[in-house]
This record gives C-alpha cells, sequence and structure tokens, in this order.
C-alpha cells in the first residue's frame, strides 16, 4: 500500500490512524493533547500527517498502543553469515561505494 505513496501522503495515512485510535478511546483532540503535554493545535497537526516522531510516540503510548512502535520498524537481525564475518560484533557503520572512476576518466577524454 505504502510503496506507491508520497511521503506526505504516509504521513497523513498515519496521521488518520492516530485519530482513529483517539475516536476509538472516545478522547477529544484536547484530552488527548492535554494527557501528553501538547496543545491542541499541536495535537491537530499530528493528525494531519505534521509534527514530530517523538509526539506520535507519546500519543500512542497515552492510547495504549505503544505495541505499534514495534510493527513499523521490526527488529531484524544480522544473518549468521554476516555475523561470521563480523566475528561476532556489532556492525557499527556502513560501507561506502566508491564511484568508478575509470568511466569518468574516459568521459572527460582531456
Amino acid at each position: 500500500m505504502f510503496d506507491s505513496m508520497s511521503n506526505q501522503s504516509i504521513a497523513a495515512e498515519i496521521g488518520h490512524r492516530l485519530a482513529q485510535l483517539r475516536l476509538e478511546k472516545n478522547l477529544t483532540q484536547q484530552q488527548l493533547a492535554d494527557e501528553i503535554g501538547m496543545s491542541r493545535m499541536g495535537y491537530g497537526k499530528l493528525e494531519k500527517g505534521g509534527g514530530k516522531f517523538e509526539n506520535i510516540i507519546a500519543a500512542l503510548r497515552a492510547l495504549d498502543r505503544l505495541d505499534l512502535v514495534e510493527h513499523f520498524i521490526p527488529e531484524i537481525p544480522f544473518s549468521p553469515m554476516e555475523q561470521l564475518k563480523l566475528k561476532g560484533k556489532q556492525r557499527q557503520r556502513a560501507t561506502a561505494i566508491k564511484p568508478d572512476t575509470s568511466t569518468q576518466e574516459q568521459e572527460l577524454d582531456w
């Protein structure tokens, strides 16, 4: 579903789902905003797809749905082969891919 959507559309959909969760709990925007320490207008921005991710987490916590964060980006362990290559250490950095300079030199042809 999300593959064909823009980033703004995805954010708006998350905001819409947050509104649905709030309505299931029969809470007004003001009540939830007060519970998480925000203004009603600030909370309204969350439901429109704006705001900080930290505030979305606070709203999910107040709605007793923090479990949804686990589904958002589930923990993915490294493959056993990758662990063998790293000798049990956890990877800290990604390796940069160097551009192929041979094609650039050919294009310049000075």
